[in-house]
């Protein structure tokens, strides 16, 4: 995954500016495609906030990047600001957007895929998987995630 966003700049939780090469070098990378206009987006966030503090609370490498569907820059801000993790979003515009939806094969949204580094999905549809068992087994499910992860 590092290698697919490298010279992509990520906007992190803090509206500082990270590397993403850097900053996912070794991490298990979910790309979540959402956007705040979405009611199922909404109703998905919380829980996939949950599992993603859980998880970091753990001390495992993992990401979560944003993707966003939302219509305008100050929508796709608000939404990330007011409801989901300390996790980093592709600014609104930028062109790796559409090329992350088309090499995904995202149709619909709520979407999550988990990506392995090199940009390969490991886990197609997470978002179920989060939504079933990211409550009270967030970290069995990790763990299932990181035995098929290879560096």
């Amino acid at each position: 995954m590092a290698e697919l966003l490298k010279g992509i700049e990520l906007v992190c939780s803090d509206e500082s500016k990270a590397d993403a090469s850097e900053l996912l070098n070794g991490k298990i990378v979910g790309l979540y495609f959402s956007a705040g206009w979405c009611p199922p987006c909404r109703q998905f966030t919380p829980k996939l906030k949950r599992f993603y503090e859980k998880v970091k609370a753990a001390g495992k490498n993992f990401e979560v990047i944003f993707v966003s569907r939302d219509r305008a820059a100050e929508d796709l801000v608000e939404y990330f600001d007011d409801h989901h993790g300390e996790w980093t979003y592709l600014e609104f515009g930028n062109p790796k957007i559409q090329e992350l939806l088309e090499k995904y094969e995202v149709k619909t949204i709520p979407a999550l895929r988990i990506i392995k580094p090199d940009g390969t999905v490991l886990v197609e549809d997470a978002r179920t998987e989060v939504a079933d068992k990211g409550a009270d087994g967030a970290l069995d499910l990790f763990e299932s995630w990181e035995a098929f992860f290879e560096m």
